[in-house]
């Protein structure tokens, strides 16, 4: 009985041992593990109230570099004050996450990023004051005839990463205005040297996933994709204010 007793008590102290140490582990990993997209900023949530996703919530592999939340762009402001976070209609959302995984399939280390996807009217508004009157106006839509498909949620900015995060080269930055951005006639911008051959090669992956998720190109931006045309989406999609 003695010895039962002896057994009793050091199976209770290690089962008390052990109990502690998992309470403490469980506290410790409250506290530490944050739950992903706890915080929305009025902006985001304003998006999510006209029917908008967030693209990384739809495939977290997606990477977002927003430029408009930087004065890293072509107006030199940051017009994105509360926003980091990449929202699109849920077709295009849809379409960007096939394009992802068809990029996946050729290249596993390579991934899309997004540079911009909705945006209000009222940052449009904004970029269209910064090029009004400029040779610039060609590359921002005019908000008086009702904006782009940025404003929309159907339209993104996108390139590619390599696997240690670089984007891959493309001959121009994102927001480039100017011939050496236009897809028109790749082939003989390399024979004059403006693009190279890697660069005309690293474009074409880039349009080759996008159109085979369902988005169509512009002329004038290598980067710039789609979804639908602007009277389609004027008739289907709502105005983002």
């Amino acid at each position: 009985m003695e010895i039962d007793n002896c057994m009793f008590i050091r199976f209770s102290k290690a089962f008390f041992i052990a109990l502690l140490f998992l309470t403490t582990h469980l506290q410790i990993s409250a506290q530490t593990e944050k739950p992903k997209y706890s915080f929305k900023s009025k902006t985001a949530i304003y998006f999510e109230s006209v029917g908008l996703v967030n693209v990384r919530e739809m495939d977290e592999s997606i990477s977002v570099r927003l430029i408009y939340s930087t004065s890293d762009n072509f107006t030199g402001r940051i017009l994105y004050e509360d926003l980091k976070e990449a929202y699109l209609h849920p077709d295009a959302a849809k379409a960007l996450v096939a394009a992802q995984r068809n990029l996946k399939r050729q290249h596993s280390s390579y991934t899309l990023v997004v540079y911009d996807a909705s945006r209000p009217i009222s940052i449009q508004w904004k970029m269209w004051e910064t090029v009004r009157g400029t040779s610039g106006n060609i590359y921002v839509a005019n908000p008086v005839r009702g904006g782009g498909l940025h404003n929309y949620g159907v339209a993104v900015d996108v390139s590619i990463l390599d696997a240690v995060g670089q984007p891959l080269p493309m001959g121009t930055k994102v927001d480039y205005f100017g011939i050496e951005a236009h897809i028109a006639n790749e082939a003989e911008l390399v024979r004059q040297g403006k693009i190279t051959s890697e660069e005309w090669k690293n474009r074409l992956l880039l349009r080759q996933v996008m159109r085979e998720g369902g988005f169509h190109t512009i002329s004038s931006e290598w980067w710039h994709f789609n979804l639908c045309s602007r009277e389609t989406a004027k008739q289907k999609y709502v105005l983002i204010k």
